[in-house]
């Protein structure tokens, strides 16, 4: 390689490195950095920095060795203050990113930092990362902290209780030093943090009290938990921005969320969306924002909110002289509530800040708090329950009743898919749960749920069934997908994906999917239902949530179940 070619490489270097007054930006460079040469150039710029305010590593990766290289230099940089970090540990090992966690902090410690921002988002800690967070968040370097991003970071239940108690440490530590932590944004969506790690984020929240935006989307929270965090909401009266996008908020939490905004007078931006709030829920929120006059930004999309919601929405948002975004798209208005909403929406003058109900799916004559409504069936057979009285066939009766197709052929499992009636399910002869079993695991991985859940409700529609042979065979197979599916979320860690799974194929939670209808009785998979969650098979953890949305408390559970008392409750 030539000199011109060495001095035009490191020209190129220096212009993709951003060495700007006050800090470091290495962001979206891609470099891999293993060893402690790798980090070399991070080095030398980190040393040549004479005001390191912030250092920017997005968009890199960086093991154990190169992050004790790296935190050796910070050790002389007493004047960092923004850590910002996001997408640094891609392709890592689990066991390293602790590891390099804990040098980064040592040398932050050593320097004497204190940080106001620290973004760790988009990084794949886990619990185990959490482990080599806390130390650092409870530590005087972050007595001063007012920014902490953990974006999609996989916290999971257990992660999000470690960092709930670093966080009440650190506000009990730098309280003892006079000066209380004072965290303005808090960011933690996509970590399926779930009801019992809002329950601790809810606690922190409510001692801290100084918080001005919490976004929390997509993370499994139900009512008891968006309760909690509503409560919490009310100890911090600077709160201007709060999502909690794709959550499940129902009418159960709007109560509690209304009774917080009637105390928040900053509240400028909320994101609600996909949060099945439902008409009562959208009027309950609407009421309680009638006086919110620093509004900017209202999201209620895909809530299947009727049309006196979106009314509800559309006067509550009439005196809002700051109003820059409404977005009620994807809900159930249809033609002549677009029409009314549109019009009160135009006479407020607030019409331009609407966005598109393009995606608007129609009037939708459900019962609200019935969740799903009976669903149809081509078939009238299946909606027939047989009477308590009915008995038991007998097993010579259940294998004559096996019959193949008209001509003879074999029915196999995805005949049964695509016609789920009474006559190709007995087709399948004895065996047809593990025929089903064997259709879902011949698709790929992510694919298994997309057959094993329509599988499990077609079969289970048939267990009311108006035949004994019928519906007693079809509840025996149901109980079997039952156990395997749940056997299958404990080994794959996919629990509370199936739980999910389980509400949206019951109608009591709304699918991604816009095409997805509950096209199978109901009354059957209830029934199928009932009768798994008394198995010892079914897990604590799913039980809980299926008795909140069916309405029932949750008993007989073990002692260590938080949740489960809470929900109870």
């Amino acid at each position: 390689m030539s000199n011109n070619d060495s001095v035009g490489d490191l020209e190129k270097l220096l212009k993709q490195t951003t060495i700007a007054e006050g800090g470091i930006s290495f962001a979206g460079r891609g470099l891999k950095l293993d060893t402690e040469d790798d980090a070399k150039e991070v080095v030398d710029a980190i040393e040549q920095c004479e005001d390191l305010s912030f250092f920017n590593m997005e968009g890199n990766t960086l093991g154990v060795d190169a992050a004790k290289a790296i935190a050796k230099a910070l050790e002389k940089h007493k004047e960092f203050k923004r850590a910002l970090w996001k997408d640094m540990f891609t392709g890592r090992m689990k066991s390293e990113i602790p590891l390099a966690l804990k040098h980064l902090g040592g040398g932050m410690l050593t320097a004497g930092a204190r940080l106001v921002e620290l973004d760790l988002s988009d990084n794949a800690l886990g619990p185990i990362g959490v482990e080599g967070l806390a130390d650092f968040l409870r530590s005087t370097c972050c007595y001063n902290l007012q920014e902490l991003r953990l974006n999609n970071n996989g916290l999971g239940v257990t992660g999000t209780k470690m960092l709930a108690k670093a966080l009440l440490d650190c506000h009990k530590n730098s309280s003892a030093e006079g000066k209380p932590l004072a965290l303005k944004i808090f960011i933690a969506g996509r970590n399926r943090i779930e009801n019992e790690g809002a329950l601790k984020l809810a606690e922190v929240f409510k001692t801290i009290g100084t918080l001005e935006e919490i976004a929390m989307p997509q993370n499994g929270i139900y009512h008891v938990g968006i309760s909690a965090l509503s409560d919490a909401f009310r100890a911090n009266p600077n709160l201007r921005i709060i999502n909690l996008n794709d959550n499940t908020i129902t009418e159960k939490g709007a109560v509690a969320l209304a009774k917080a905004f009637l105390e928040l007078k900053e509240l400028k931006i909320l994101n609600f969306g996909d949060c099945l709030l439902r008409t009562k829920g959208a009027i309950l929120l609407a009421n309680a924002l009638k006086d919110t006059h620093q509004l900017e930004e209202l999201i209620l999309d895909s809530n299947e909110i009727g049309q006196e919601g979106g009314e509800a929405v559309a006067k509550a948002v009439s005196n809002k002289l700051k109003l820059k975004a409404l977005n009620l798209n994807s809900n159930n208005f249809g033609e002549n509530g677009i029409e009314v909403i549109t019009n009160a929406l135009k006479e407020s003058g607030h019409f331009e800040f609407l966005s598109s109900l393009s995606d608007d799916e129609g009037t939708d004559d459900e019962e609200e708090d019935g969740g799903g409504g009976d669903g149809e069936d081509d078939e009238d057979e299946n909606s027939e329950a047989g009477s308590a009285s009915d008995s038991e066939p007998t097993a010579t009766e259940v294998e004559q009743s096996y019959v193949g197709k008209p001509d003879g052929s074999e029915v196999k499992a995805g005949d049964f898919l695509c016609s789920p009636t009474a006559e190709n399910f007995t087709a399948l002869g004895p065996d047809s749960h593990n025929l089903f079993i064997k259709e879902a695991e011949a698709e790929s991985e992510d694919k298994f749920l997309d057959i094993m859940l329509p599988a499990l409700m077609k079969v289970a529609s048939l267990s009311v069934h108006n035949e004994s042979i019928v519906k007693s065979t079809a509840l025996t197979c149901s109980q079997k997908l039952y156990q395997y599916l749940m056997e299958w979320g404990a080994k794959n860690n996919q629990l509370s994906l199936i739980t999910n799974s389980i509400l949206v194929h019951l109608g009591f939670l709304k699918s991604e999917d816009k095409k997805f209808k509950v096209n199978y009785n109901l009354d059957g998979c209830l029934n199928s239902l009932n009768k798994a969650l008394e198995q010892p098979f079914f897990p604590a953890s799913t039980k809980e949530v299926i008795l909140v949305f069916l309405g029932r408390q949750v008993v007989n559970v073990p002692d260590d179940a938080l949740s489960c008392r809470q929900i109870a409750a």
